[in-house]
């Protein structure tokens, strides 16, 4: 197999890879950039909200900040991702390009999905974008928090398992200094500091989608409206 990346070609075979490492790549490719293009067409034929766009770009830069390229470099007390997994990931999927790939992905297929789900749940209205509410909050903190206990104990157990330190990022305070065991399934243990990036998210990304929805849908309550006369 080969892939081509900016700048770089690469090239190994699929008989070095077991089953879970190509479920893994497979992941990761198709939930960062299927999403990407879709919107980019989307957004090229004017059939995706400006405001559904500034909210897939604010996500992506918080997320990429907020932890991705700290735990990709492993900037501050921690090992970066091509210590975390064995050599021939880190041909398929290479350090470089691993905190983008994550961050379009959590942008995309985390951040977005959960924007989905609370149009989903309210009825297919925009009242939870108009100001906050409690309960699209909860559905979004239930949501990121499931997905990142299913991308822990699933997905990538290996390069998150005990013994692997990741750096200290801004949406992981305590950072690898205080970081206990949660609980363990199946002898997969799910740690505080994988899940404090999202935690903290579910909040930061409702304020997003607030921001964004009242500067860029055009949609003004009419309570607002009335207000203003």
């Amino acid at each position: 197999m080969t892939l081509f990346l900016p700048g770089l070609k690469i090239h190994f075979t699929m008989s070095e890879l077991s089953g879970q490492q190509i479920l893994t790549i497979a992941i990761v490719y198709a939930t960062s950039l299927l999403p990407l293009l879709v919107l980019v067409i989307l957004y090229a034929v004017g059939k995706l909200p400006r405001w559904v766009a500034a909210v897939y770009l604010f996500s992506f830069l918080i997320c990429a900040i907020g932890w991705e390229i700290w735990f990709t470099f492993g900037l501050w007390g921690g090992a970066p991702v091509s210590e975390r997994r064995p050599p021939v990931m880190n041909l398929a999927i290479p350090q470089y390009a691993n905190w983008a790939l994550n961050s379009l992905a959590d942008a995309a297929a985390i951040c977005l999905v959960g924007l989905l789900l609370i149009w989903l749940v309210y009825g297919r209205r925009t009242t939870p974008f108009h100001k906050w509410r409690w309960g699209a909050f909860m559905v979004l903190l239930l949501w990121f928090v499931l997905q990142n206990l299913c991308v822990e104990l699933f997905i990538y157990h290996a390069q998150l398992a005990i013994g692997y330190k990741l750096s200290w990022a801004p949406l992981t305070p305590a950072g690898p200094w205080w970081n206990p065991i949660l609980f363990s399934v199946y002898g997969r243990s799910v740690q505080l500091q994988t899940q404090m990036p999202w935690i903290l998210m579910a909040p930061i990304f409702y304020f997003i989608v607030l921001a964004c929805y009242r500067r860029l849908s055009g949609d003004v309550p009419a309570a607002e409206r009335d207000s203003r006369l």
